[in-house]
């Protein structure tokens, strides 16, 4: 149940998400999903791709430095407290949300977002329990 992210260094400097996005497109990669945090010096892109090693791998020979990591999406109710009541049932279990990012469609009625925790067996099996549908990877990848 969980989803696989890449994850990329990049300098904080005009051109370089316009040239990952490029080296991505040639490769025939899909962004499916992605995050951009950054500092005054350096970024780092997550994404979720349809093709995970793929992207790693055209993206490492034009010299990025790339990561895979496991997060989790969760459909969560597209309506007024709806994320709340899934971050409320994290903390009531100490779970700590590291970061978190919205998926570019929508499951039925429900939002799709990617988190990613301290402790994501941990999470999978509280939310699973609690009734929260958590998307296979196979299936966000192909969304």
């Amino acid at each position: 149940m969980k989803v696989e992210q890449i994850s990329i260094f990049i300098e904080n400097k005009s051109g370089r998400l316009a040239e990952i996005t490029r080296i991505l497109g040639e490769a025939g990669v899909n962004i499916r999903a992605l995050s951009l945090a950054d500092t005054s010096d350096f970024g780092i892109l997550r994404l979720i791709v349809n093709d995970r090693e793929t992207a790693k791998q055209v993206l490492k020979e034009r010299g990025f430095t790339v990561s895979k990591t496991a997060v989790v999406a969760i459909e969560v109710p597209d309506r007024p407290g709806g994320l709340s009541e899934i971050l409320q049932t994290l903390d009531n279990e100490s779970i700590n949300v590291e970061y978190m990012y919205a998926f570019v469609e929508r499951c039925g009625e429900n939002a799709v977002i990617i988190f990613r925790f301290d402790e994501t067996e941990k999470a999978i099996e509280i939310l699973t329990a609690k009734g929260f549908n958590v998307l296979e990877g196979e299936r966000l990848y192909q969304m």
